[in-house]
Order: C-alpha cells, then sequence, then structure tokens
C-alpha cells in the first residue's frame, strides 16, 4: 500500500494488501471517486462491468461542461481516460463477493479471480448484493414483500450523507438515497465519499482532524502572498490547527507537518505551467472528437477567413 508520498505504508500492518481503494462500478460515481483517491496517491483499482445505469441514456444533455450535451460513449472514454491519467487501475469484471480479510478485504469476482484491499466502496447503483459477506450484512438489506414473495433490496439509507457506514473501510458512493438520480449528482457523492475516504485515511496516518480535510486544488503561483511562500507561516498554521497536547516536536508530527506543507506548496502553479496544462488539456479533448467534426470546423474557419478576405 502507498502512503500520500507514494511510498509503502508499512505503519498501518496492512501492507500485504494489494490495493488501498478498490471500487465496485465504472460509473460516473465509482470514476470521480477514483479520481481523487488515485490523485491523492492511494493505490486505486476500479471494477467496470460496462453495464452502469448512464448506458440506458440515449443522450446526455444536463451534465454541466457540454453545453450541446454529449453522447454516452464519449463521455465513458473521457472519465475512462480521466482514469487513466490520475493512476487509477480498471478491470472488467463482476465482482460477486467482498468479505473480511485480515485489515481489509477480500473481493471475489465471477471469473474466480480475487484481490484485497485496505477500503471498498461500493458505486453499483442497482446491485448491493455482493456485500452481503460482510459482518453487518443484515443491516446492510430491507425486506418486502411483493405477491406474495419476499425481496431484499440494498438499504440506501445505510451510508450516511458522506458515504460512510459502520463498517471500518467501507463506503457507498451509490445508492444512495438522492444523490444517484442524475449522472452529474452520482460524480458529486463520488467525490464526496471520496474525500471522507481520504479524510479518514489521514486520520488513520496521524494527521490532526482540522487538517484531516483534503481538497484537491491547484492554484496560481502568483495567487501566494508573501508570508504563504514561507514554511514557518505553514508551520504555524498547522501549530494552530493541532489539538491541545499533541507534542508538536515529536518525530511523526513532524514528518506528517513537513509532508503536508510540502504538499501545500505543490499545489501552486507557474504561469507556464497553467499554460501547459491547458494546452494538454485541449489536446487530450481533441483525442475523443471524431476527426471528420475537426476538419469540417477548419473546413468552416478557413472559409470565413476566405469571405473576410474579399
Amino acid at each position: 500500500m502507498s502512503n500520500d508520498d507514494g511510498e509503502r505504508d508499512a505503519d498501518t500492518g496492512t501492507d500485504a494488501l494489494a490495493y488501498d481503494v478498490v471500487i465496485v462500478g465504472g460509473g460516473p460515481a465509482g470514476c470521480s471517486a477514483a479520481v481523487f483517491t488515485a490523485r491523492y496517491g492511494l493505490d486505486t483499482l476500479v471494477f467496470d462491468r460496462g453495464n452502469a445505469s448512464l448506458r440506458r441514456c440515449a443522450y446526455l444533455e444536463n451534465y454541466l461542461g457540454f453545453p450541446a450535451g454529449i453522447d454516452v460513449e464519449t463521455f465513458y472514454d473521457l472519465i475512462h481516460s480521466h482514469l487513466d491519467r490520475a493512476g487509477a487501475e480498471r478491470r472488467d469484471a463482476l465482482v460477486e463477493s467482498v468479505e473480511p480479510h485480515g485489515a481489509g478485504f477480500a473481493l471475489t469476482t465471477a471469473d474466480e479471480g480475487s484481490v484485497t484491499a485496505r477500503r471498498v466502496v461500493a458505486a453499483t447503483r442497482y446491485d448491493g448484493d455482493y456485500l452481503s459477506g460482510l459482518d453487518d450484512a443484515d443491516a446492510l438489506f430491507e425486506t418486502h414483500e411483493h405477491d406474495g414473495e419476499t425481496h431484499q433490496h440494498f438499504d440506501r439509507e445505510y451510508p450516511d450523507e458522506d458515504g460512510r457506514t459502520p463498517i471500518d473501510g467501507v463506503y457507498v458512493a451509490s445508492p444512495t438515497s438522492a444523490a444517484d438520480a442524475q449522472a452529474i449528482m452520482a460524480a458529486g457523492q463520488g467525490a464526496r465519499t471520496a474525500r471522507a475516504l481520504l479524510a479518514d485515511v489521514r486520520r488513520e496516518r496521524g494527521f490532526p482532524d482540522a487538517i484531516a480535510d483534503h481538497y484537491d486544488w491547484v492554484r496560481r503561483e502568483a495567487s501566494r502572498s508573501g508570508e504563504w511562500a514561507e514554511r514557518e507561516r505553514w508551520r504555524e498554521w498547522f501549530a494552530e490547527r493541532a489539538p491541545a497536547g499533541l507534542d508538536l516536536d515529536d518525530e511523526r508530527v513532524v514528518e506528517l507537518r513537513e509532508r503536508e506543507i510540502d504538499r501545500r506548496l505543490d499545489a501552486y502553479r507557474e504561469a507556464d505551467e497553467v499554460a501547459a496544462a491547458e494546452e494538454r488539456g485541449q489536446r487530450r479533448l481533441l483525442d475523443h472528437v471524431d476527426d471528420e467534426y475537426i476538419l469540417d470546423a477548419a473546413r468552416e474557419i478557413e472559409a470565413a477567413r476566405d469571405d473576410g478576405a474579399d
């Protein structure tokens, strides 16, 4: 397992587990969660059977950022490309069971494969049966009768609003009570659940509660004021948020503090770095646009120039 510097996390006692996080479900909720955890440096695997509920949509018209809408296949190509960029692994396999395994969980797939992970995120809107092997399984499901038969369904009220469950290490990004009704809501819940997971990881590693929340932002170097460019100011910031009685000279605390300061300082980007990222982002989008549309646009631009010259 990796810590937030990408190193082996030997002090957790879980280094025998293959992944830090396994996410079951490759739709907007699962992929959004994976981008956050992978960008933080957690070894992340997404099980994606390709049958997310969004694939039933004829055309995606209400996802912010696509003013003319976007076809579902291109949308999935984009989010899967984002997974690759973030460093998450994606695997086509149906997860049939999740069971306790040491300090984490073992997931078994329909093809009799098996992986282990410290934390599991459920992100499958219609099916939570694979969770039935967990210790708290009875509370995970609710039953009702229909036409004389008893049916069992995942209890969407089981996770809290941040996706946490009473089972340590198990999170639910979908299905939930309300947040998976639309793709953009599901993605938001995936991000929210991932942030809750990251806060738990950071607390487990010793970060104080007031610092445990993790914001995945990058900022322009020009926006940083003078005092915040100095490590000593960030050390004061850490001390201001540390709980009373915390030994700020303790070797582990100093290590965590300096690691967090490095992370904060690394979040700033020079103007040329921002410009390079903008170009890279635009070119990456072109990879998902049909060549004929690009050629059509080029022809229209050329024709408009010719008309203007006349």
